[in-house]
């Protein structure tokens, strides 16, 4: 492993001490981290769970026209608190969706891919359903009859077809979804509807989560003034291959279903599918784009209508903070840390060298550790096999050079770097010097804190 050249002033006592203390400085340091009192606050998801350091504060948003929400608590989790969402919307609304590429994909993610991608997919939805607690994945034909059922009484309830019916769950892998649970809060979650509900909604999609995740941001269409808001959830498992864990995004813009997804897939790639916190991907991760049309704004019909390119900006920005969030929400985070490699043969090299450093468990925990250990960075660029000029290979932590041409840097000063890595967000930057793509992936570090969280999971 290539380290920085040490100095070669003083006795050789004094520089194996150097060494020695310089080795154990950011075990030190991780280890005070650790023994530290907490001022964080207890988080409104799971109990025991203290609000990440990163926490971002849920935003400020307005009711979007055309969509009211209701919250309301099942019963999937024993504490106190509300693990049912419902979404309504008005006649005439569309959606999209992308989901999770996992082979073992959830009753719920088979029931919305399925309608979505029928005839007219997407025309004319009316409800949302999640639930968070039991995500209804891994339970076959008894799992997607309770899906069904849950359609079912929501489509009674809200005077529309089964098919009108999107669904959603999150929670543990391998329970049967009870859904008397839900369709017994139904009437409940229709007399609660709201216009002005984003922040419970936020909350009542948690699992792991510290803290609800939320973004707004406003766009014109034609000189008429559109609305976007967008609430996630997603700690752990997040290594998405298709969006995120959870993600519901509504505007009242008017927007065609093919144009919808098209939007999703144009942005997906570099928001929700370059977070990654532990490289699992998970069951059930969806992500729904709702359009009510209830702006006033002229009806947009055709993928590549210039009058959207406003709108596409708004909405990718929507999906970049959610992504950041979610990461930044990572099951015992300290770190928000973005990787950028450049210089790369391709697009897809860039992602793929990209996604191996922010992926790299030892490349996490010395983040976490606040070493600039950057042989850890030539390790997970090299066990990739992608085109790499090794004698140009160059890192920078922030603005400080580790290594150029191949080599430690010069001008490496481990006290800078040290100081560097003591912030709580993190730049790295790779040259790969193989040609001229790049990529920047999200990821956070990786602390004993993930350890205790997952493997508490299910109590």
């Amino acid at each position: 492993m290539s380290r920085p050249p040490a100095s070669k002033s003083g006795s050789t006592g004094q520089m194996i001490e150097t060494a020695i203390e310089k080795a154990l400085d950011p075990l030190a340091s991780a280890l005070k981290r650790a023994t530290q009192p907490s001022s964080a606050k207890a988080a409104p998801g799971k109990p025991g769970l203290m609000v990440s350091p990163l926490a971002v504060p849920f935003p400020a948003i307005p009711p979007i026209g055309g969509v009211e929400i209701a919250t309301a608590r099942a019963g999937f989790y024993k504490h106190e608190r509300d693990d049912l969402v419902v979404f309504h919307f008005p006649e005439g609304a569309s959606c999209a969706g992308v989901f999770t590429r996992h082979k073992v994909g959830s009753a719920p993610v088979d029931w919305c891919k399925r309608h979505l991608d029928a005839d007219k997919g997407g025309e004319d939805v009316k409800v949302l359903v999640v639930n968070a607690g039991c995500a209804n994945a891994f339970t076959g034909k008894a799992g997607a009859d309770a899906a069904r059922r849950t359609a079912s009484e929501a489509a009674k309830r809200f005077g529309c077809r089964q098919r009108d019916v999107m669904l959603a769950s999150t929670g543990v892998i391998g329970v049967v979804l009870d859904d008397a649970k839900i369709s017994a809060r139904l009437p409940e979650i229709e007399a609660g509807l709201k216009a002005d509900a984003w922040a419970k909604a936020g909350v009542g999609i948690m699992t792991t989560d510290t803290f609800p995740k939320g973004s707004y941001a406003e766009c014109e269409i034609e000189g008429v003034k559109v609305r976007i808001a967008g609430i996630a959830k997603g700690s752990g498992m997040i290594a998405p291959d298709m969006a995120t864990m959870l993600a519901f995004i509504v505007t009242d813009a008017d927007i065609a279903p093919p144009v919808l997804k098209a939007l999703l897939n144009l942005h997906v790639r570099t928001t929700f599918n370059s977070v990654t916190v532990d490289g699992d991907t998970s069951t059930n991760d969806t992500a729904l784009l709702f359009a009510t049309g209830a702006s006033g704004a002229p009806r947009i019909g055709r993928v590549g209508d210039r009058r959207l390119k406003e709108f596409s900006a708004a909405l990718d920005r929507v999906m970049l903070d959610l992504a950041h969030q979610l990461v930044k929400d990572g099951e015992g985070a300290t770190k928000f840390v973005r990787v950028t490699v450049d210089g790369a043969a391709s697009p897809a090299s860039a992602r793929k060298l990209a996604k191996s450093i922010a992926d790299s468990p030892l490349v996490k925990t010395a983040i976490a550790g606040e070493d600039a250990n950057w042989g850890r960075i030539v390790m997970a660029v090299g066990k990739t096999e992608e085109a790499v000029d090794r004698d140009r290979l160059a890192i920078w932590f922030g603005p400080h050079t580790a290594a150029i041409d191949g080599a430690p840097a010069p001008d490496y000063d481990e006290a800078k770097m040290s100081a560097y890595m003591k912030n709580s967000e993190i730049d790295i930057t790779v040259h790969v010097a193989s040609g001229r793509a790049s990529a920047t992936v999200w990821t956070c570090d990786l602390t004993k804190r993930y350890i205790e969280i997952n493997g508490d999971y299910r109590s």
